[in-house]
């Protein structure tokens, strides 16, 4: 059984560097090839979606020469991934709230989306200044907006039923994920994908983000393939519709 959507957040990069008396940023840097290797595992096993949490809407608060590193390390990453990306067929997506973003990272994400938009071996999500509760709340105002347009009525009666948040969610366009690892240590969701997540496999490991490779994403596989995945159900109605 192998995932068709593994969403990861990628803990780990300044402890990553500390350990090896190295600045922060240097983690940073070698978490960058690490996603390389991963986006390789991923097409090799074909697993058509995966999503990598970047940058959260709380990591504006470290310290700003770090964000400013991140930062850099994104408009080079746009500037010299993408045409290897739509080289190997992958789609690149970038959400969460780009508007405080500098305008040349905004375009930089705009062009390689546009790009990459007609690839299909691989859709390749990145979470930049993205938060589930900011996707949820979103989403809601999509919901509403639409709704308005309708011409529905703001003082109509509505019950959680008749609230259909998915088309509006920022991955409105992917399954949703069957697999969440997070490396570093932490066993936190830390506010990723939490709509989405509700029924992922949550798989943690100590081992630090640069330090991710290959073989740690294999035993991550072979974990997930023992997981009964029930969504509600008894395992014993599992079993017979496998059957």
């Amino acid at each position: 059984m192998v995932p068709q959507h593994v969403a990861m957040i990628m803990d780990g990069n300044g402890r990553w560097a500390k350990k090896r008396y190295l600045p922060r940023v240097a983690g940073h840097a070698r978490g960058v090839k690490r996603v390389r290797d991963i986006v390789e595992f991923c097409i090799a096993r074909d697993i058509p979606y995966l999503t990598l949490f970047a940058f959260s809407t709380e990591n504006w608060k470290r310290p700003v020469d770090e964000v400013n590193h991140l930062m850099g390390l994104f408009v080079s990453a746009l500037e010299g991934e993408v045409s290897k990306l739509h080289k190997n067929g992958i789609r690149l997506r970038v959400i969460g709230d780009l508007q405080p973003f500098t305008p040349r990272l905004q375009a930089l994400i705009a062009s390689a989306e546009a790009r990459t938009a007609g690839n299909d071996r691989l859709t390749l999500t990145i979470a930049a200044n993205y938060g589930g509760q900011w996707d949820i709340q979103q989403a809601f105002g999509g919901w509403l907006k639409a709704r308005h347009a309708a011409g529905r009525s703001t003082a109509e009666p509505v019950s959680p039923k008749d609230i259909d948040l998915e088309p509006y969610l920022a991955m409105a366009y992917a399954p949703n994920p069957d697999l969440l690892i997070r490396t570093g240590g932490e066993q936190r969701t830390s506010n990723f994908l939490l709509w989405q997540s509700a029924y992922a496999e949550l798989y943690f490991t100590d081992t630090l983000w640069p330090a991710f490779d290959a073989a740690q994403m294999e035993q991550a596989l072979a974990w997930y393939a023992q997981r009964e995945r029930r969504f509600g159900q008894t395992s014993q109605q599992v079993l017979s519709v496998a059957r």
